[in-house]
């Protein structure tokens, strides 16, 4: 017996186990393989080393071995490479078995064709090993493309790790940055709010040496006439102390003299009580609510404290200043504590900026402060002038900008004008604009919806 295909099928099911790595994937069908290849092993052994105990009859069993590979290569029939071994393995073992049908059936007729029975076996065994091998060939490609796949993957996971590592890094860095950014504005906001309070605090100073020589005035008149009143009823109580002498008609004019008196001290006494009204409303903290609000006694007001609170810190610094009001402007809805901070800075402003033009020694010049109000368009425009040193257009174009101040150190925070812009134009919807030459003047235009 002819253990040459014996040995050639035992080793086809050990290529087939490996190339189809059916113990990690199909263990029924490795059992079965493993079986065949152990039998036909033990068939073959019993043939090699006792030949005499094995019949020629069981030659035919290596051809199962061909048939249990093309039973599990069906199995797995739906992969290419099963497919192409099942091409590979059908036309040999067709061939193996209709030569051994023949060769039982029709013993005369297989040996008179015997020569061309073997030939086409031949042919069909070279096709076996050809197209098992470019199978093979075709599982290294493809393998290879596997092995290629499998370390891009883990490039990719390599890469993927690495990038969000870095993106883990970046992402802590940039909290943390946040976090130092959200600190450093929480210190910026309390500078700011430091820095709009010292504002505050010094526009009221400005406003309180305006308030304490304004305020002198009607003071003055309640203390005169005060005295004036005890003088007259002094008179009228001796008058009255005459008895039947007394002359009734005096002591009428002296009740209608007291009567004036005091209502002049009423007078008076009002006007300071509304100056000091104006330095409360002033220094409280604004509600934002608005209210019907005289604007031309407002522009009033506030021009004269102006006036005087610069004249407290420079007794020399005398000037001009006249009020042109709209009587049609009315009462306008406003926030007045808000709007009054506005115009004491554009006062203010305007006044040093005149200030500043008399230390330049000009003959015949003569400081002036005009403030004009006037309704047009459903719009009210207040317009406030000066006649100082002006502004050239770099300081023009920064003027309304956060901490900038053309003061010296110390005599401004670079706030006033930036808080009043945000006053009126966010606060009220309002506009402001400025028109300035340098050596000639400034005027300010605050517009607001009327």
């Amino acid at each position: 017996m002819d253990i040459s295909f014996f040995v050639m099928t035992i080793i086809y099911i050990r290529f087939v186990r490996r190339f189809l790595q059916t113990s990690q994937t199909m263990p029924r069908e490795e059992k079965l393989l493993l079986g065949t290849q152990i039998a036909l092993g033990t068939v073959a052994g019993l043939s090699f080393f006792t030949p005499k105990y094995v019949d020629e009859s069981v030659e035919w069993t290596w051809k199962l071995g061909l048939v249990a590979c093309l039973h599990v290569c069906y199995h797995v029939r739906e992969q290419r490479l099963p497919r192409m071994l099942i091409q590979a393995i059908v036309p040999f073992v067709s061939v193996a078995l209709f030569s051994d049908l023949l060769k039982l059936l029709f013993p005369s007729f297989h040996d008179s064709y015997d020569d061309t029975i073997s030939l086409i076996a031949m042919a069909a065994l070279t096709w076996l090993i050809a197209f098992t091998v470019y199978t093979s060939r075709q599982r290294k490609a493809l393998d290879k493309e596997q092995e290629e796949r499998e370390r891009e993957r883990q490039i990719n996971e390599a890469a993927k790790a690495e990038l969000e590592r870095l993106v883990s890094e970046r992402t802590a860095e940039i909290t943390r940055q946040k976090e130092e950014l959200q600190e450093a504005l929480s210190e910026l906001r309390a500078v700011q709010n430091q820095l709009i309070q010292q504002e505050k605090l010094a526009s009221l100073g400005e406003l309180t040496a305006g308030i304490a020589h304004e305020i002198q005035n009607p003071l003055n008149f309640v203390n005169n006439f005060s005295e004036v009143s005890a003088e007259l009823v002094t008179e009228l109580r001796e008058e009255r102390e005459k008895g039947a002498q007394r002359d009734e008609g005096l002591e009428l004019e002296l009740l209608e003299d007291l009567a004036k008196n005091l209502q002049k001290i009423t007078h008076h006494g009002g006007r300071a009580s509304s100056i000091v009204k104006g330095m409360l409303q002033h220094s409280r903290a604004s509600t934002g609510q608005r209210e019907p609000t005289d604007l031309n006694a407002l522009a009033d007001e506030y021009l004269k404290l102006a006036y005087h609170g610069l004249r407290a810190k420079d007794k020399t610094f005398n000037a001009r200043f006249d009020i042109t009001a709209d009587p049609g402007i009315g009462k306008v809805s406003v926030v007045p504590q808000d709007i009054g901070r506005v115009l004491l800075n554009m006062y203010n402003n305007a006044f040093y900026a005149t200030q500043q033009r008399v230390h330049l020694n000009q003959p015949g010049y003569q400081p002036t402060v005009t403030v004009r109000t006037e309704c047009a368009n459903e719009m009210v425009r207040i317009y406030v002038g000066d006649n100082g040193t002006g502004m050239p257009e770099a300081v023009k174009a920064k003027m309304f900008q956060p901490f900038f101040t053309t003061k010296p150190t110390g005599q401004g925070t670079g706030l006033g004008l930036s808080l009043a812009y945000d006053i009126i134009t966010k606060g009220h919807g309002g506009t402001i604009e400025v028109e300035s030459k340098e050596g000639v003047g400034t005027t300010f235009i605050i517009e607001l919806p009327a």
